[in-house]
């Protein structure tokens, strides 16, 4: 019997995306083969450090030790013309972990995506340095600088596809998992009175920070989209996130563990299809 490729679709959320470890650890614990990777923003980095050969368990040690002083430290605050946040300190500490690296060296396919900011079309990166294709997929629209390549500014792929289900099947996978840490926002398309309160708090709405609003702004844009790309999924893992901000990186730990639970709650799903 002809042997099944595994991939695994590993969608945005910055923060919320350290739960793509946790799912990853549990894979690798279950015996479970990851054939084909491709991911947007968060997703991207997890995507690459796993194809360039890191087992999730050092993608978690690594991430458990970046301290909350060091992470300010990679914020490189200007006036860039197309963000607030040059991303080059950004760019230096991932580049300590991914290097120098082409996506022809990695040990597995890996595929990044990222939006060209003028024409609106999805980019699919899977030649060059691999660190340049990371860096256009996790750059948010005005927080972070387009990244400028082959005449095209890209920013983050979540715009236009926030999980990227048909891309890993298009690589060449027959079995398809999504991981989703996007929140999917269910009042997309509702139409409410200025009287009636948020659903979803009890009167007391925190203040959005300019990261949140523009995370938020874009899971609006992709809500619909993103539940039709999981439905085109063969098994989607959706870690239980509540109360996690797309800026809790405090909360890594957290995340990871919830991943790890998903992962779990799929597990035999996952050896039926692959027992076929």
């Amino acid at each position: 019997m002809k042997k099944k490729k595994v991939g695994i679709a590993l969608g945005g959320g910055a923060a919320r995306g350290m739960a793509h470890i946790g799912v990853l650890e549990r894979l690798e614990k279950e015996n479970i083969p990851i054939d084909i990777i491709a991911g947007t923003s968060a997703g991207a980095i997890v995507g690459a450090l796993f194809a360039k050969g890191m087992s999730a368990a050092e993608i978690k040690r690594e991430v458990l030790d970046i301290d909350l002083l060091k992470r300010w430290k990679l914020i490189d605050v200007g006036l860039p013309k197309t963000g607030f946040i040059g991303g080059k300190k950004l760019m230096a500490m991932l580049q300590s972990y991914i290097g120098d690296i082409d996506f022809s060296e990695l040990k597995m396919p890996f595929t990044c995506t990222a939006t060209d900011i003028l024409s609106g079309e999805e980019v699919v990166i899977d030649k060059g340095p691999v660190i340049e294709g990371v860096r256009a997929s996790i750059a948010v629209p005005i927080v972070f600088a387009a990244c400028e390549r082959n005449g095209r500014f890209l920013v983050d792929g979540g715009l236009v596809d926030q999980v990227p289900v048909d891309l890993v099947r298009d690589m060449g996978a027959d079995i398809v998992i999504a991981v989703s840490v996007s929140p999917r926002m269910p009042n997309v398309n509702k139409r409410v009175t200025i009287d009636e309160a948020p659903s979803d708090n009890k009167g007391k709405t925190k203040k959005p920070n300019m990261y949140t609003i523009m995370m938020n702004h874009m899971g609006i844009i992709n809500s619909q989209t993103t539940t039709a790309s999981l439905e085109r999924a063969d098994i989607v893992i959706e870690p239980r996130l509540t109360g996690i901000s797309f800026t809790d990186f405090k909360k890594a730990e957290q995340c990871i563990t919830e991943g790890d639970f998903a992962a779990i709650d799929a597990m035999l799903e996952i050896k039926r299809l692959l027992a076929q």
